[in-house]
């Protein structure tokens, strides 16, 4: 049984007006979430279907951190079983087949995964990779998801790996192995589709918006884009500000690692329809990965370098991690790839916990992905680590360590492994959806109410853009889109090619013009 809201899910600015009022004349709700990516919205959703008052306040927007520079894969923990971390990897698996089959059927969809084998990869790694495979396959099996979500694994020919990833190089190819994983259409969309289920709920979700002097209590909060200061006692308050998280509550050490994807034409892999898995030269347990996306892209990746420092609102990729992230998947394709291919990149802060016991952990590749709850002396409450496959589960546990701490009874209990996103429905609902396929992998069973304008608004906004006029509309009148960076960045991801973003910019203020 699942469990729908009838709340109006709409984010936008009047709303965000409104309910900043609200606040203003109130004072008070049940609990605070300071941060708007995965982990934050999660919270605010989980505490908000209980029955508790919510705000959730972003300094920038929805998605503007780590949430939004993943691989845009739903993983079942294959990383984590070939490390021996086999409850992350379980829960991990647990946590996909929620996402694939209730909250979010229409954001998640299975895609293969393929690893060729060439002669001159060590059999050390051919080994451990089949073996994490075949794992994944009893993860599967224990956490329930279907043959029908996710085939087992198995080996495959030559000729089937080229089927699936045509610009791997013939010459010396033994095979490979196949496998099923799940996929996003896209992370920042994933946050927002979790954001407006929360305000559905009645949850308060304030983006541009600052929390400053934060205590167990509460905090006060400035509104970016005004100025107005307003105070808020809370009688819980979670950090889920990620890789900021030691700026907003004390007894916090992070140690963060920087993730870097290349974003590439689909024309430079011939049409790649699997995930094209390569192992790195040299190292037992890291691969990387070609990963085919929407609109034509393909994103390669990723590193894992430890990223001490200052912390950047928007993290760069270096010259090293392009060069290695080319030279890794060209052992593998026929027709090498250089910086000319390259339409742009990206590069995400992992949150990591840093305990202090650095014994074989000497890269942040080593260091576990399970998250953690701390609670500082004046009661903050704050969730790091983990993974965005699992932040519903992380969001669970930061809240219901929150309310036992407060002495504070939610009118239910958890109830998010059931709760439908909003657009979330079964795949037979999916396809029946009267609109493009496009819309429907973005919107699910909204697709018809973004597609209900005027006919010229379906057009492209730009020439070899796919982003119509009408998917800006109703991002700024139903996604909480209030500037156009979120437009571009996040929105829509056009951001991710600089070019692309150029062309677009004059559509997204027309935008906001006719709104």
């Amino acid at each position: 049984m699942t469990m729908i809201a009838v709340g109006n899910p709409s984010l936008n600015a009047a709303r965000r007006t409104r309910e900043l009022d609200w606040l203003d004349t109130t004072g008070q709700v049940d609990v605070l979430v300071i941060g708007g990516g995965v982990t934050g919205a999660g919270v605010a959703l989980d505490a908000a279907a209980r029955g508790l008052t919510v705000a959730l306040v972003e300094k920038h927007d929805l998605a503007f951190g780590t949430s939004r520079w993943s691989s845009k894969l739903v993983h079942g923990g294959l990383r984590y079983l070939a490390s021996g971390h086999v409850g992350i990897a379980y829960e991990s698996a647990v946590e996909r087949g929620i996402l694939m089959k209730t909250t979010a059927p229409h954001l998640v969809h299975p895609v293969p995964q393929v690893a060729p084998w060439f002669p001159q990869a060590r059999l050390a790694q051919a080994a451990l990779l089949r073996g994490a495979f075949l794992g994944g396959d009893v993860l599967r099996t224990v956490a329930r998801t279907s043959d029908d979500y996710l085939p087992h694994s198995r080996r495959v020919s030559s000729a089937e790996v080229l089927r699936y990833a045509p610009t791997v190089r013939p010459e010396g190819l033994r095979g490979g192995f196949l496998t099923w994983d799940g996929q996003l259409y896209d992370d920042a969309r994933l946050v927002v589709a979790i954001a407006r289920t929360a305000a559905s709920y009645g949850a308060r979700v304030i983006t541009h918006c600052a929390a400053e002097q934060v205590t167990g209590r509460g905090a006060v909060l400035v509104d970016q884009l005004s100025g107005r200061r307003l105070d808020l006692d809370a009688r819980i308050v979670i950090n889920a500000t990620g890789i900021w998280a030691d700026q907003v509550a004390s007894g916090i050490k992070l140690r963060p690692s920087r993730g870097t994807h290349l974003v590439l034409p689909q024309s430079a892999f011939g049409g790649l329809s699997a995930v094209l898995t390569v192992p790195v030269p040299g190292e037992l347990r890291r691969v990387v990965m070609a990963i085919p996306a929407p609109d034509g892209r393909v994103y390669v990746g990723l590193t894992d370098e430890e990223a001490p420092g200052p912390v950047s609102d928007v993290p760069r990729a270096t010259d090293a991690e392009i060069d290695f992230l080319l030279a890794t998947i060209n052992t593998a394709v026929r027709e090498p790839l250089t910086r000319a291919d390259l339409l742009g990149s990206y590069a995400g802060l992992r949150p990591l916990l840093d305990t202090g016991h650095h014994k074989g952990q000497d890269k942040t590749a080593d260091i576990s992905r399970r998250h953690a709850v701390i609670t500082s002396p004046d009661g903050v409450v704050t969730i790091v680590g983990g993974k965005l496959t699992t932040y519903r589960r992380m969001a669970q546990d930061a809240l219901d360590t929150a309310l036992t701490q407060s002495n504070i009874e939610s009118r239910r209990p958890c109830l998010t492994h059931r709760i439908p996103l909003v657009g979330a429905a079964d795949r037979v609902q999916l396809a029946a959806v009267r609109a493009p396929a496009r819309f429907v992998a973005r919107y699910g069973v909204e697709a018809t109410d973004v597609i209900a304008v005027p006919p010229a608004l379906l057009a492209p906004i730009a020439p070899g853009l796919s982003t119509t006029h009408a998917e800006l509309i109703f991002a700024i009148r139903h996604e909480g889109a209030l500037t156009e960076d979120d437009l571009l960045d996040r929105r829509t991801r056009l951001g991710l090619s600089p070019t692309d973003r150029a062309l677009a910019l004059p559509a997204a203020q027309a935008a906001f013009a006719s709104v």
